[in-house]
């Protein structure tokens, strides 16, 4: 929705808070504001991006009806109607949300964050106590970073906003080291910049007089209990069905228009049935697919298909290998850390096309694998099963090349080892997959990719109801025989067109194999060229040159560890840009 910013404490500037904003203008490019405090404490800014109560009363930064609290919020608050009926003694001045978040702390103060529904990261200061209030959405869909300078602690929606605040643009080795070696990143607090952290999701932050205290205000395990749910399956399909169609119910809350992204898998088919059982079978809304050309990859036969007998127009947005260059960097620009290779490049060109259309909302179908066990490789987590259910998979050929990496350097690696809450394994799976991997990583990419493109995306397979009741269930009602995802299958036939519920797991993937060998060869050669030159100390040149070949030549068939290379040449490259500015 927005980019949200703040410094609190002594020794900065109005100009540090003005760089903030100005630096995340991409996140709300419908209007900007600042608020410093009149003794200099606490500085707010914001930049909107206009989704809810389009007129000026809902601008931020916001102050509370008393005048007390002050507010910069970015996200969605789904169940706000609800809320405003229930805080109805409130006196609101404006139809939005994020009034609503001031009325909810007004009256329970941390604990309102137990009842949204929603994606959120939030900015509130008390000019009373002078403290400073700042939360995360349970699973961290809305991002928010922290860095201290001095006296002063820096808050903003994206680490290359603090830089510009001043904040030195120091690479981590050590993150850079751990992916790299092991292919972690976005699992823990630390970032890829030296002294600039990330709140963890479902947690909060308080700041008091220079002091710090962060916690966790929602705990998924917790939540979802040590016991398996035994209720009658016909009772958990209902709850489940009724759960999935007020989550997209919910998320078309919009004063401008919405949008679906559409592959032909599984769960992205499910999300159109859901938006047809809830806006009815002439439902307009536009579908949005990236395609490469490539019949090999590209899903737009089964979104053709699923889109047959709707009304709902289709636009597909285009990634071809001339525009992988130019997209990349501008891509790695905002990213500003490892990105996901050539699908979030194509994902990128998607909220482009959406943008472009006048779309400025999208839902997607994010999450459904986690909590069903959709992947092949949780197989080896279901009981009595053999095998390791590692954090990176690969089959045969491993996806990293540790030894091209120069030994000081991969020393500097950090091993992690996700907490297992749960007596199952399958479970624990799941969990690490949602709070640490899988999930964080995509979160982080997707609203990169779709806030560089002036849009929102929303995820309604993330609502919390829906994730917990899924992890309560026991493994037999998630993987049977060779079916993934089985209770999951049975609800959607009744949704989807015959066979569609059925079609095994297709991964949403694009060339990258193919065109960094072909078209992109030249070009992911110069990159690795640049991540030699830009870090002797990470890479060893011989190595790194004997792999490319080998892979250049055909040998093997990932590429994860050619795009890191890859990733690691435009990082040097936007660091180079930032020196020549």
């Amino acid at each position: 929705m927005c980019g949200i910013a703040g410094i609190f404490g002594g020794g900065w500037t109005p100009a540090q808070l003005v760089a903030l904003v100005r630096a995340q203008a991409h996140r709300g490019p419908d209007g900007s504001g600042v608020y410093c405090t009149p003794d200099g404490r606490a500085g707010l800014g914001h930049n909107r991006l206009s989704i809810i109560d389009l007129s000026a009363a809902g601008d931020q930064p916001m102050v509370s009806a008393d005048g007390r609290y002050w507010i910069v919020f970015n996200g969605e608050i789904y169940n706000y109607r609800e809320l405003r009926a229930e805080l109805s003694d409130y006196p609101y001045q404006s139809q939005s949300d994020t009034e609503v978040i001031l009325a909810a702390y007004v009256r329970w103060g941390a604990p309102c964050l137990d009842r949204f529904i929603g994606m959120f990261a939030f900015l509130l200061w008390d000019s009373r106590t002078g403290q400073l209030f700042a939360a995360r959405d349970r699973f961290g869909v809305k991002p928010l970073y922290y860095a201290q300078q001095g006296g002063a602690l820096l808050l903003a929606s994206e680490p290359p906003a603090l830089h510009r605040a001043g904040v030195p643009a120091q690479p981590a080795a050590a993150a850079w080291a751990t992916y790299l070696t092991h292919g972690l990143l976005d699992h823990d607090s630390g970032t890829f910049w030296e002294g600039i952290y990330s709140l963890p999701a479902g947690h909060s932050l308080t700041w008091q007089d220079g002091q710090i205290v962060t916690r966790q205000w929602y705990d998924l395990a917790a939540q979802v209990g040590a016991a398996n749910d035994d209720r009658p399956l016909a009772q958990v399909r209902a709850e489940y069905r009724a759960l999935l169609l007020d989550s997209v119910r919910l998320r078309f809350r919009s004063d401008v228009p919405v949008g679906i992204n559409l592959s032909g898998g599984l769960d992205s088919a499910l999300l159109l049935g859901l938006v047809q059982a809830v806006q009815g079978a002439t439902s307009t809304v536009r579908a949005f697919t990236f395609a490469t050309g490539d019949p090999a990859y590209d899903e737009l036969p089964w979104v053709r298909q699923m889109l047959a007998h709707t009304q709902h127009p289709s636009t597909v947005a285009w990634l071809t290998p001339d525009a992988v260059p130019a997209l990349a960097l501008a891509v790695q620009r905002r990213q500003a850390a490892p990105f996901g290779g050539l699908p979030t490049l194509a994902y990128a060109r998607l909220f482009e096309e959406a943008r472009a259309a006048g779309v400025i909302v999208l839902l997607d179908g994010q999450g459904m694998d986690e909590q069903w066990a959709g992947y092949d490789y949780y197989r080896a987590a279901l009981p009595g099963a053999s095998g390791v259910v590692g954090v990176v998979q690969g089959t045969g050929e491993s996806p990293l090349r540790p030894a091209c990496l120069r030994p000081a350097f991969r020393a500097a690696a950090a091993a992690f080892m996700p907490p297992v809450p749960f007596t199952d394994r399958l479970r624990n799976a799941q969990y690490r997959d949602l709070c640490y991997t899988k999930i964080p990583r995509a979160l982080r990419f997707n609203d990169r990719v779709s806030m560089r493109a002036g849009t929102e995306l929303r995820e309604p397979f993330l609502d919390h109801r829906l994730v917990e009741l899924a992890l309560r269930q026991p493994p037999e009602r998630k993987i049977v025989g060779a079916t993934h995802k089985w209770l999951l299958r049975g609800i959607a036939a009744d949704l989807l067109p015959a066979g569609v519920a059925a079609a095994p797991k297709r991964p949403l993937q694009t060339p990258q194999r193919e065109w960094l060998r072909g078209p992109l060869r030249g070009w992911a050669a110069a990159c690795i060229t640049a991540a030699l030159d830009g870090d002797s100390a990470w890479l060893d040149r011989d190595a790194v040159w004997a792999a490319w070949q080998a892979y250049a030549g055909g040998a093997g068939d990932n590429s994860f560890y050619v795009w890191q290379w890859i990733n690691v040449g435009l990082l040097a490259q936007v660091e180079t840009e930032a020196v020549l500015v």
